[in-house]
């Protein structure tokens, strides 16, 4: 009987709504040499087994989804939306992050990817925040739509955070091409220094965009 119960009070207990949807755009261009790419996976997968980070992600019950992209025609959707809803599901998502291979390794479409990350947001209309984090080491250096791209996403009411890969030294080019073209109104971009320097930029930024938002 208190089997019974138990199970009647599960199945009876409202479902959480998901508070963010967040589309995680992973730069494969072919500036992305496979150590860099290996330490782009290892450290997002890194990022995923953080206590802060698991704690915001299952408070929120987020929905998380993975796209590679490169040139023109060149994006896939390598994981599809999964909903963290225990700290074994975000663990799985994790370890495939991480075992990931690469799908592509061209040019620098940036616009081309911000549409087909745009695209993929149907599928979580229920989650209240739609939320595209975009990471890359170069600027736009085919198709030039980026900014055609923001604006979609902007009209879509989605927003778009950027990491930006600098190489080590003063100058932040690709910084200052995100935050001018990419990064929306409510946005930021973020500057990771070298690949090395990913793994902590990604997991700053993802507790930033769990952070619920104040007023």
């Amino acid at each position: 009987m208190l089997r019974i119960l138990a199970l009647l009070a599960t199945v009876s207990a409202p479902a959480r709504a998901c508070d963010t949807a967040l589309l995680l755009a992973i730069d494969v261009s072919g500036s992305i040499d496979a150590g860099e790419y290996a330490t782009q996976s290892q450290g997002l997968a890194a990022a995923l087994a953080d206590p802060d980070v698991v704690a915001a992600l299952l408070q929120g019950q987020v929905a998380l989804a993975v796209v590679q992209w490169s040139g023109k025609g060149e994006q896939a959707l390598t994981q599809p939306w999964r909903r963290m809803l225990s700290a074994d599901e975000i663990a799985r998502f994790a370890d495939t992050a991480a075992a990931l291979p690469r799908r592509y390794g061209s040019d620098t479409a940036v616009g081309q990817a911000l549409d087909f990350a745009v695209s993929q947001f149907p599928a979580v209309a229920d989650c209240t925040r739609h939320v595209i984090d975009i990471s890359g080491d170069g600027q736009e250096n085919v198709g030039f739509s980026v900014a055609a791209a923001r604006s979609h996403a902007e009209a879509a009411g989605i927003e778009v955070n950027a990491i930006a890969i600098e190489d080590p030294g003063q100058s932040m080019p690709i910084t200052s091409f995100y935050l001018k073209w990419v990064v929306t109104r409510r946005g930021f971009a973020m500057t990771a220094r070298g690949l090395q320097d990913y793994p902590r930029a990604i997991r700053e930024k993802l507790l930033r965009e769990l952070a619920k938002p104040v007023g």
